[in-house]
């Protein structure tokens, strides 16, 4: 009994920091364009081994596909940001990124505190 206890204080403490991890993506991307949430994926990499078997587990792999995601589309806007044409389709590319990265975060962290885990 008292490892079942252990088991789910274990993965409350998990939630509770993928929970911080959200957090901490959604304020890099409000202020640093996403760029110090290279920092938080490193933990979520370290983190997400511990969480294998949990629904913790799928909230690590989301927030680090959405970090790539986010990042590839990036890319793509600074390539079209090159040309002067570009500028503008650059600007979309990049918010609607950025607006794609938002609901990822948002979405996790609400099927987070649902205990439901990501799809893969």
């Amino acid at each position: 009994m008292s490892q079942d206890l252990v088991m789910d204080r274990g993965t409350e403490d998990a939630k509770q920091f993928a929970r911080i991890l959200y957090i901490a993506h959604a304020l890099t991307f409000l202020f640093s364009a996403g760029l110090l949430s290279l920092l938080v994926l490193i933990v979520n990499y370290v983190k997400r081994p511990e969480t294998q078997g949990t629904i913790v587990y799928s909230h690590h792999t989301w927030m680090i596909r959405a970090f790539w995601w986010y990042l590839a589309w990036s890319v793509v806007a600074w390539v079209l940001a090159a040309t002067i044409i570009g500028i503008p389709i650059a600007l979309i590319v990049w918010g609607a990124a950025w607006l794609w990265a938002a609901y990822r975060i948002i979405r996790g962290f609400l099927d987070l505190n649902s205990n439901r885990p990501m799809p893969t």
